[in-house]
């Protein structure tokens, strides 16, 4: 189990809680800390790590095609295709909170500590430093804290930071982050969620577009079945007139 899967089972799946994303990082500077406050904890690993307290759901609803026989007159039956139009339902049940945590490995430990944690209410702004070349560095502003931070990687900051930039759009209604010195590929049409959004949506294009096919071929059985019912009970119709006709 790698260290990000090791986090989400350790410290957000106990709470009900599920980690969105993470990036381990140091600090760009030293930040002043008193003797005392340390502790003798030693040299530690550090993680920002995004998550909520729901979960996104993708649903889709459709209705079948549903086939039943008519009796007439007791004395025929036929096939009658009845054909339902499909419905697509894709519903997002928004989390109750979205946070953002640090967590800390402590050397020669391997368990997590939970550090200090922020609402994403409280993020003010995301800089990515350089939005020209790809670059590990990066700030977080909040309301009442800002840390300069270098993540492990350049491309394990810009995952980060799609998926924070995506749960922002989605989840803040007011006062959303501003994301400054930001590579297009991170908030742009290019993004990873994107492409996976627009997947979703082709496929559910192309499965309602081959329902509604089927219903037309469906539609058009309904009629000629119709038609031949008709048919066969004018036949029926014809047929006892002469009997009772040559009878008489």
């Amino acid at each position: 189990m790698n260290a990000k899967s090791a986090i989400n089972k350790e410290i957000f799946a106990p709470h009900d809680e599920r980690m969105l994303g993470a990036v381990q990082v140091k600090r760009r500077t030293k930040k002043k800390i008193p003797f005392l406050a340390t502790g003798g904890q030693g040299e530690y690993l550090t993680y920002i790590c995004l998550s909520a307290s729901g979960t996104i759901k993708l649903f889709f609803k459709h209705k079948l095609v549903i086939p039943f026989k008519v009796t007439a007159h007791g004395m025929e039956s036929y096939l009658k295709m009845t054909y339902i139009p499909p419905s697509f339902e894709v519903t997002n049940k928004k989390p109750a909170q979205a946070t953002i945590t640090k967590v800390k490995q402590f050397e020669g430990s391997t368990s997590f500590v939970r550090r200090t944690q922020w609402m994403l209410e409280q993020l003010r702004q995301v800089n990515g430093i350089d939005p020209n070349q790809d670059s590990p560095e990066f700030d977080l502003v909040f309301e009442n804290a800002f840390d300069q931070w270098v993540a492990s990687t350049a491309s394990e900051k810009c995952t980060f930071f799609q998926i924070l930039h995506h749960t922002c759009q989605r989840y803040l209604t007011d006062k959303k982050p501003e994301f400054i010195n930001c590579q297009s590929k991170i908030i742009g049409g290019n993004s990873i969620l994107h492409s996976a959004a627009d997947s979703v949506t082709s496929a559910v294009q192309k499965a309602s577009q081959a329902l509604n096919e089927r219903g037309e071929r469906l539609g058009r059985a309904e009629e000629k079945t119709e038609e031949l019912k008709n048919s066969a009970q004018q036949f029926a119709e014809t047929a006892h007139k002469l009997a009772m006709k040559h009878k008489c």
